[in-house]
C-alpha cells in the first residue's frame, strides 16, 4: 500500500488522545485504520494496543462532509449499543481538534480492537483455508446476532471479517449498516457490488437510502461461503460487471446458478438457499446458523434471548467490550446496551449447577444454558458465558468474592478466577480459556446445594 492509497494519511507517532498512530493496517474508499499504542497506563478494561480509524472531515465538501459524518454515526450506534463476541470491540470515539493539519482537523476516529488481518488477506495466501468452514459458522453468528439485535450490515465480505488473535473471527466495518424499520432498513448504496443481491444493484433510492432487509446479508454469506470453500465467486464473469450482469440475469430467470463442483456437497445447498432469486426463499440468519454448524461439524450455539421493549434513547458513544472466542468456538452471548441489567436475567439454574453429559469432555456441571468447554473469555469481556463462569465460581467452587453475578468480567470476577486457577494448580493468569473451563465444570465435591 502506497501512501497516496490511504483515504486518509495520518504520520507515523501522531496522537490523538492517549494513543499514538504507528503502522498502517488498511485503507477503503471512506476511512483509513492506523495500529496504535497507549503513551500511558491504559484505564482498566483497556488495551495497551487497539486499531484507529480515521473517518476524514478535512478538505471535503459539505455534501461529502455529511455523508462521512452519517457513516460514521452508523458505526458508533450500532458498536454503542450492541456487544456480542462476534462483532468487533469499540473503546472509545475521538474527534480531532489540529487546525495544523485541515486533512485530519475535526476527523472522527473510532478506538478498536485491534486484529491480527483480515479473511481478505487470508484468502489472499490461502485460497481454500482449511478452517474455512469454522470460520463461516462464527461469520453466521455474527449475522444472527446483528439480525437478532434488529440490524443489517449492508456490506458483508472478506475484508469486513477481521481475524483475531486467537484465530477467531469478528464482523466490523458497520459504516453501511442499518437498523430495521419493521421489515425493511435504509442504508446507502454503496455496497460492495460482488456481494450485493441483485434486487439492489439497480436499487429505488430516496431521501433515507436504499430500501434493504436482512436477506440481502443472507445473500452475501452465501457468496462469502462459496467463495471461501471453492476459491472463486458463484456466479460467472472475469469482472465484476460480468457478474453482475449474471446476477442480474439469473434473478430474471435467464440463467440458472451454477455453483463449482469444488463446493463440498454438505455446503451446496445452503449456498444455493442463501443465493435465492427471490429475497423471501433465502433462510433466516437463525435458521441458516443451525445448517452451517452442522455442515462445519462443530457445536450448537445457545439461543439468544428473547429481546425486551427498548427504550429509545441517544447511545452513549463509549466503548463497549465483548467476548473473545477461539476459533473452534461457536458459542454467542448478546447485549442491548440500553437495556437496564437485572439481576432476575441470570440463567434459572445458576445457584443449582447441574450436571450435563458432553459427547467429547463427559460429565460436567452447567450453571446456564451454555455448556461450552471449548470458549475463551478474559476481563473486560461480557455477555452469557461470564455470567456462567461467575455462577460456577460462586456456587459450584464457593468463592464468594466474585462480585455481582451480571455478565460483566470486572476486577472482582478476574480475582475470583485468579483464586480459582492457583486452588486447581493451573497457570494464575486469569484468562478462561478450555482448561480452566475444564477445571470449571469438572469439580469433584460441589458445594451445598448442587443440583445432580
Amino acid at each position: 500500500m502506497t501512501e497516496r492509497s490511504y483515504a486518509v494519511p495520518v504520520p507515523k507517532g501522531y496522537t490523538v488522545g492517549p494513543w499514538e498512530v504507528r503502522e498502517p493496517l488498511a485503507s477503503g474508499a471512506f476511512s483509513t485504520v492506523y495500529a496504535a499504542r497507549h503513551t500511558g497506563t491504559p484505564a482498566p478494561g483497556l488495551p495497551d494496543r487497539a486499531a484507529l480509524k480515521f473517518l476524514p472531515t478535512g478538505t471535503r465538501t459539505p455534501r461529502q462532509l455529511g455523508h462521512l459524518r452519517e457513516l460514521a454515526e452508523r458505526e458508533v450506534e450500532l458498536l454503542g449499543r450492541l456487544r456480542a463476541p462476534r462483532l468487533i470491540r469499540m473503546y472509545d470515539t475521538l474527534t480531532v481538534d489540529d487546525p495544523g493539519h485541515p486533512e485530519l482537523d475535526g476527523a472522527t476516529v473510532l478506538v478498536l480492537e485491534e486484529a491480527e488481518g483480515s479473511l481478505d488477506s487470508l484468502l489472499d495466501h490461502t485460497p481454500t483455508p482449511d478452517a474455512g468452514p469454522a470460520l463461516l459458522t462464527q461469520i453466521c453468528e455474527g449475522l444472527h446476532q446483528l439480525h437478532h439485535a434488529g440490524w443489517v450490515h449492508g456490506d458483508l465480505k472478506p475484508a469486513n471479517v477481521l481475524l483475531m488473535k486467537d484465530s477467531s473471527a469478528r464482523l466490523a466495518d458497520f459504516n453501511m449498516a442499518a437498523e430495521l424499520k419493521g421489515t425493511h432498513a435504509y442504508a446507502p448504496p454503496f455496497a460492495t457490488p460482488d456481494y450485493t443481491p441483485p434486487e439492489l444493484l439497480r436499487p429505488e433510492i430516496d431521501e433515507r437510502g436504499a430500501r434493504t432487509r436482512p436477506s440481502a446479508d443472507v445473500w452475501a454469506f452465501g457468496v462469502l461461503a462459496h467463495v471461501v470453500l471453492t476459491g472463486a465467486f458463484p456466479l460467472p464473469g472475469g469482472t465484476t460487471e460480468a457478474r453482475c450482469d449474471a446476477a442480474a440475469r439469473y434473478a430474471r430467470g435467464a440463467e440458472e446458478l451454477r455453483l463449482s463442483h469444488r463446493l463440498p456437497d454438505r455446503w451446496r445447498q445452503i449456498v444455493a438457499d442463501c443465493l435465492a432469486s427471490s429475497p423471501a426463499e433465502r433462510p433466516t440468519a437463525q435458521h441458516l446458523l443451525r445448517r452451517v454448524e452442522d455442515a462445519a461439524g462443530v457445536g450448537r450455539s445457545p439461543r439468544l434471548p428473547r429481546l425486551r421493549p427498548r427504550r429509545r434513547r441517544l447511545p452513549a458513544l463509549v466503548g463497549v467490550l465483548a467476548a473473545s472466542a477461539l476459533l473452534s468456538a461457536v458459542t454467542a452471548a448478546y447485549a442491548l446496551r440500553d437495556e437496564a441489567p437485572a439481576a432476575a436475567s441470570a440463567p434459572p439454574t445458576c445457584e443449582k449447577p447441574k450436571v450435563y453429559e458432553d459427547e467429547e469432555h463427559g460429565r460436567g456441571y452447567t450453571a446456564g444454558e451454555n455448556g461450552t468447554w471449548e470458549f475463551a473469555i478474559k476481563r473486560g469481556d461480557g455477555g452469557s458465558q461470564v455470567r456462567e463462569l461467575q455462577c460456577l465460581l460462586r456456587y459450584l467452587h464457593g468463592i464468594t468474592e466474585v462480585g455481582e453475578v451480571d455478565g460483566d468480567f470486572g476486577p472482582m470476577t478476574h480475582g475470583a478466577v485468579l483464586t480459582f486457577q492457583k486452588r486447581a494448580g493451573l497457570d494464575a493468569d486469569g484468562l478462561v480459556d478450555p482448561r480452566t473451563w475444564r477445571a470449571l465444570r469438572k469439580a469433584e465435591d460441589p458445594g451445598p446445594g448442587t443440583g445432580r
